[in-house]
């Protein structure tokens, strides 16, 4: 028997022996008929029992593995509704992460030391996952410190939906001079003499970022596998066992879906994957649908990759952007195309997912449903919804409601409120989105995180922000009455993703008969202090029965990776996300590291009085300790 440390089970030789047993826990099912168990046990991917210690010992054979939870939170395991984790896995290794990074001191250190291991011909690329606000400078780097700490090598840094900031090299190795042309919805910044300053600016599309960080070299073969396979363990380090793929620009649909169709062949995702197809080229978006719908219906696959319907663009000129530093752009005519595409849907049997941002989009989508409606085509059993809907008015989620359509949220302005509330104020940040709202009407509101290129990938800050209301940078946006409590932030994340997939029946809950995906968390969710939600990891997560990630006690007992590839990959040197809790450090240890933050707060001091945001004052600083 593989076992952590147990006292009073002894194995018996039984015809009905379970694969994994986890004991000894704080088991929270999500499921109401009994949301507490200490126990549970798994056959084939499935869950057996759930009860207490005596209702699994029946159930442990010589060949069981028993986990000892140590008294641990054990919860279902997360569903992120809305992650591009197809486009994200391929990317991973090449990517320099700042998701958690407190400083940008430690950023640049970071990039520096990346930029010296960079092999000549590839980029050094930070994308996604971060937000200036997260920094104690409470800035983006500059063009000049980029160049500083990589001469050579071309660096590319990405903030948000906002902007890029290239250093010379990379400008070089895009192309862009003199000449280059402003794209359509994007400026690069010129200086006095007309040449790239090395920032690039989404005017408001973000296209211009993206096309450019396209330019940049990417995996092949083996490598591409590897990739994903190292980014869904760092997903499963979260305690995230599925996950639904929203597509996005630059993932075609067959060839950049390879991938992970053959890690499912293979038996070697760690993550279960309900994937969007989303047409690439504008004025081709019918022709790619109805393709589509000659190769496949959703639904097709297994529980591990499964086709979940279209999107979250049908067509391109239906789509809004979430640019907070720019006005809300204001779309041209679409509505006849727009039904074209979601008529040759509905009457097909494809659901959808539907980008939105504003109000004023939602509303025009819902004029082309309710005219479809009269037809019969809604509500007529196929799942669709919204992502985002930042600024959806009561009208709309009533008319939302109507159609049968559900919703799904992300933290995005856990990362861009506060250029949401310079925008459009606090009073409109309250609400952005109505999530309580939603709730109140009994939409389906599943909840993500929309990374891996403007939020981070880790569930955790997305739960602490839809507890809390609060940005990375500790803005309160929302209210009381517009947050939610944890119970029903976890419930988001778990069985609400399962309905929008249509697994609700076999997932999202811990009950017999449900797959056995849960998460051992390194903190109780319950109970901890509501700033501490964000940094909560899993110790052990299970998808269908397997532990795909182990630490602390449970270190070695997840499945064996290869290493990563290529070797000079900054996810080989620094890992993913940055953990923010640090345990208690020696004295000389915080004296260094407060001399270091010392030097960080004079570094900025000194960077805002050079552009004239603060006084050049020499006086002595006054303490009111020595005041007479």
């Amino acid at each position: 028997m593989s076992t952590m440390p147990v006292s009073g089970l002894v194995p018996h030789a039984t015809d009905d022996a379970a694969d994994l047993v986890v004991r000894n826990a704080k088991v929270h099912t999500g499921h109401p008929g009994r949301p507490h168990a200490e126990a549970l046990a798994v056959c084939d991917g499935v869950i057996t029992v759930v009860g207490d210690d005596k209702d699994v010992a029946p159930h442990i054979g010589t060949g069981t593995k028993v986990v000892d939870a140590l008294g641990r939170r054990v919860i279902p395991g997360l569903n992120d509704a809305h992650l591009h984790v197809i486009r994200g896995g391929l990317n991973y290794v090449l990517e320099l992460r700042w998701d958690g990074v407190p400083s940008l001191r430690q950023g640049l250190a970071m990039l520096r030391e990346q930029a010296a291991r960079t092999p000549k011909g590839q980029w050094v690329r930070v994308v996604g996952g971060w937000s200036a606000e997260q920094f104690t400078e409470r800035r983006l780097p500059t063009v000049a410190e980029l160049n500083a700490a990589a001469p050579d090598t071309p660096v590319f840094v990405l903030h948000l939906y906002q902007s890029a900031v290239l250093n010379r090299a990379a400008l070089k190795a895009a192309g862009f001079n003199k000449d280059t042309p402003d794209p359509k919805g994007g400026q690069i910044v010129r200086g006095r003499d007309g040449e790239p300053t090395g920032m690039l600016l989404a005017a408001p599309s973000a296209l211009i970022l993206y096309s450019t960080l396209a330019k940049a070299p990417v995996l092949e073969g083996e490598d591409k596998k590897t990739s994903t396979r190292h980014f869904l363990r760092e997903l499963n380090r979260f305690g995230l066992t599925s996950a639904i793929d929203a597509a996005g620009g630059f993932q075609n649909f067959p060839d950049n879906y390879a991938t992970v169709v053959e890690l499912a062949k293979a038996g070697q995702l760690s993550l279960r994957i309900a994937y969007h197809l989303f047409p690439q080229t504008p004025g081709q978006e019918l022709d790619d649908l109805a393709r589509w719908i000659e190769m496949a219906r959703p639904e097709d696959g297994d529980a591990w990759l499964r086709l979940n319907g279209a999107g979250e663009n049908l067509i391109w000129s239906a789509a809004d952007f979430e640019n907070f530093t720019q006005p809300r752009p204001e779309l041209a005519d679409y509505e006849a195309g727009f039904e074209k595409a979601v008529r040759l849907l509905m009457e097909n049997g494809w659901g959808f997912r539907l980008h939105a941002t504003y109000n004023e989009t939602i509303r025009r989508d819902l004029a082309v449903f309710e005219k479809l409606a009269a037809e019969g085509l809604f509500p007529a059993g196929n799942r669709w919804l919204f992502d985002h809907a930042e600024t959806a008015s009561a009208d709309s989620l009533d008319r939302i409601a109507a159609l049968g359509g559900a919703m799904s949220v992300q933290n995005r302005l856990s990362f861009q409120g506060e250029a949401f509330v310079r925008r459009y104020g606090p009073g409109a940040a309250a609400d952005a989105p109505p999530i309580r709202a939603m709730l109140d009407r009994g939409l389906t509101v599943g909840a993500g995180t929309d990374a891996t290129r403007v939020s981070t990938y880790n569930p955790w800050v997305a739960l602490h922000w839809l507890v809390s209301g609060r940005t990375v940078g500790d803005l309160a946006l929302r209210p009381p009455v517009n947050r939610v409590d944890r119970q029903t932030a976890l419930a988001m994340f778990t069985r609400a993703g399962a309905a929008l997939t249509g697994e609700d029946k076999v997932k999202g809950v811990l009950r017999p008969g449900c797959y056995a995906d849960l998460a051992v968390l390194s903190e109780d969710y319950f109970a901890v202090p509501e700033p501490d939600i964000a940094s909560i990891e899993s110790l052990l997560t299970v998808t269908g029965g397997r532990i795909v990630y182990a630490a602390a006690e449970y270190e070695g007992l997840d499945e064996e990776l290869p290493p990563v590839s290529p070797t000079w990959s900054p996810v080989a040197h620094f890992g993913g996300y940055q953990a923010s809790r640090r345990a208690a450090l020696p004295g000389a240890r915080q004296a260094e590291l407060l001399g270091q933050a010392i030097a960080e707060s004079e570094q900025h001091r000194q960077w805002r009085i050079a552009r004239g945001l603060a006084p050049d004052s020499a006086s002595t600083p006054f303490d009111p300790c020595f005041a007479l």
